[in-house]
């Protein structure tokens, strides 16, 4: 099914079309604020796996911001992620997030972050995640957090 265009209504009856293959990319070089320390997750100067999950959230949003209806947003639903060497500050980073599959309101994306300056080896594959998120009316959603 890959490249193909999937026409779907959502569980508010609003028509959807969102293409398996959308993707984005999204750079970082990483700073201070980016690493295990400030983030608390750890204590060595290096790309934070949070903050690494947050770039592949970045791309996977990006990726079908411009393909959704007025009032519509997709929300964060599910991330499995893999994070396999460090990255440390000044190493520029680009994530890219890809539509895999859409199962109703449910948009399953594949992501990759690579090493892409001021690395060991470029082009080193520094994390993988599969990230599920979820089409919601902005409204209603924001309805429910009351």
């Amino acid at each position: 099914m890959v490249n193909a265009v999937l026409s779907l209504t959502n569980a508010y009856g609003i028509a959807v079309s969102i293409t398996v293959g959308l993707n984005a990319s999204i750079d970082l070089t990483v700073s201070e604020n980016d690493t295990a320390i400030a983030l608390r997750s750890g204590e060595v100067p290096v790309l934070g796996t949070p903050r690494l999950a947050s770039l592949f959230e970045e791309a996977s949003v990006a990726a079908i911001s411009d393909h959704l209806e007025p009032g519509y947003t997709s929300v964060g639903m599910r991330i499995h992620l893999d994070h396999f060497a460090p990255s440390g500050v000044g190493t520029k980073i680009s994530a890219t997030a890809e539509v895999q599959e859409v199962d109703g309101r449910r948009i399953t994306f594949r992501a990759q972050a690579k090493c892409v300056d001021n690395c060991e080896e470029n082009e080193t594959v520094i994390g993988s995640a599969i990230i599920i998120r979820v089409l919601v009316n902005t409204e209603r959603f924001l309805e429910r957090v009351d």
